[in-house]
Formats: C-alpha cells, sequence, structure tokens
C-alpha cells in the first residue's frame, strides 16, 4: 500500500508489544520496512517480531528520556538512520471526570500520553536532523477523542487534544529540515483497550445509556498508518480519522 517501495527504510513504533502497534509493526515488516519495536515489556516486543530479520526489539520506557535517546540510538546503531516514528505509546487511564481523578492517575496518563510523545518526537526530529539524506516523517497516534470526548475520559481526552497541537507543531518547525508531521485518530479498533471501554457489551454513552458499538480490524488501521508512512517527502498527510461504520463519533453528544 506504501507510495513509496519501502526496502531499506526505517521505522520505530513505540507501543509495539500489543494492539495498534503490534499490527503497524508486523504490516511494516511485511512490507519490507527494517522496524525497531519500542515498549515496556520486552516478551511481548519479541512476540511481535516474530523472528523477523527486519526487526529490533528495544524495550523502553517513553516516559524516560534517557531510555528514549537510548531507543533511537540504538535505532541508527542497527539500521544506519530512522525514516519514520509511528509515536503510537499510550494508555486509557482512569474513567473518571475532572472531580473524580487523582492527581496520581492524572499525571501518570499525562506521563505516557504526552509527555512520552514529546520525548519520542524530540528524540527522532534530532535524528532526522542530524542524518542524511536530512528528513524524515513523524506520525503521531491521536483519537478521535481528539475532537470529541467520551463520558469519563478527562485525563484521556486532554492528552489527545494535546496531541493535536503537539503534531502541528512538528509540523510547522520541522518544514527547513524535511521533516513532516501528521496525526491519526482512529476510533473503536478491535484491540484490548476497547474492552476497557466494554464497547462489545455497551459502552457509557452521554446520555447516560450503554451502548454495543461496532469495531473494524486492526489491521486495516495499520494499512492506513502504512499509507500515511509510505508517502513521498513532497507529500503528507496532516490529519486523518479512520473509524468503525455507524459508531457514535458523527453526532456524538
Amino acid at each position: 500500500m506504501s507510495e513509496v517501495p519501502a526496502s531499506g527504510k526505517v521505522m520505530v513504533v513505540t507501543g509495539a508489544g500489543s494492539g495498534i502497534g503490534r499490527a503497524v509493526a508486523q504490516s511494516a515488516l511485511a512490507e519490507g520496512w527494517r522496524v525497531v519495536l519500542a515498549g515496556r515489556r520486552g516478551a511481548e516486543l519479541l512476540a511481535t517480531a516474530g523472528g523477523h530479520p527486519g526487526a529490533v526489539a528495544v524495550p523502553t520506557d517513553v516516559t524516560d528520556e534517557a531510555a528514549v535517546d537510548a531507543l533511537f540510538r540504538r535505532a541508527v546503531e542497527s539500521s544506519g538512520r530512522v525514516d519514520v516514528l509511528f509515536n503510537n505509546a499510550g494508555m486509557f487511564g482512569p474513567a473518571q471526570s475532572v472531580d473524580e481523578i487523582s492527581l496520581a492517575d492524572w499525571n501518570a496518563t499525562v506521563a505516557v500520553n504526552l509527555t512520552g510523545a514529546m520525548l519520542c518526537a524530540a528524540a527522532a526530529v534530532r535524528t532526522m536532523k542530524s542524518q542524511q539524506p536530512q528528513g524524515g516523517r513523524i506520525i503521531n497516534n491521536g483519537s478521535i477523542s481528539a475532537h470529541s470526548p467520551r463520558p469519563k475520559s478527562t485525563a484521556y481526552t486532554v492528552t489527545k487534544h494535546a496531541i493535536t497541537g503537539l503534531t502541528k507543531s512538528i509540523e510547522l518547525d520541522g518544514r527547513p529540515f524535511g521533516i513532516s508531521c501528521g496525526q491519526i485518530d482512529i476510533g473503536n479498533t478491535a484491540t484490548s483497550i476497547m474492552s476497557t471501554l466494554d464497547v462489545a457489551r455497551g459502552a457509557l454513552q452521554a446520555n447516560g445509556e450503554l451502548l454495543v458499538e461496532p469495531t473494524f480490524p486492526v489491521e486495516e488501521a495499520a494499512r492506513t498508518v502504512l499509507f500515511m508512512a509510505g508517502l513521498p517527502a513532497s507529500a503528507t498527510i496532516g490529519q486523518l480519522t479512520i473509524t468503525a461504520a455507524g459508531m457514535p463519533f458523527v453526532g456524538r453528544g
């Protein structure tokens, strides 16, 4: 699906041990990318890699600046450069309104979803500025919550709105260096986070009702990320939304 042949290109995928990150990493490997897999759990990263010779697993806590810097050094040491960062690591956080959430839970969600994304983007930009030929692409995984929140999702929604600002800032500041940045906002892939929201049994809606929501295969989200990643350097997608058909997003409220 990529527009530019992937052979020899290098992608760093955070949160690669499960869900969307795993699907993107495996799809990229199948298309000929060299993929550096980042995540907290080494065993899950190795499961994603599946012994593929183009995969390098680097256990990484994205909230740890030193660990993130080490991740990108390892990427360059193993593969020579970084062409794409899929900035994907995240957590849903507490299902609570602003008056219920504890400071500890707030800080934990912000640390992973926002600070972690910033640290990975910063390391990617430094790497892309220094390499020849200069440039690269960052794809931030936002969420449809970057547009419209679910009930009881204060911490998650705030961080995903902030990812939009991060995306636009990187895109603007990266232009002189051939670095582009886009955001994919995904709704209701069939992954483990959907179990957290109980979409299969009945997710809480704005009117207080529970509604069984449709999902779509995570492989389709991965194909879309790979399309964004494979565009020529002369093109970029600033923001793209993909959701399960018929899910309560348009008209949510």
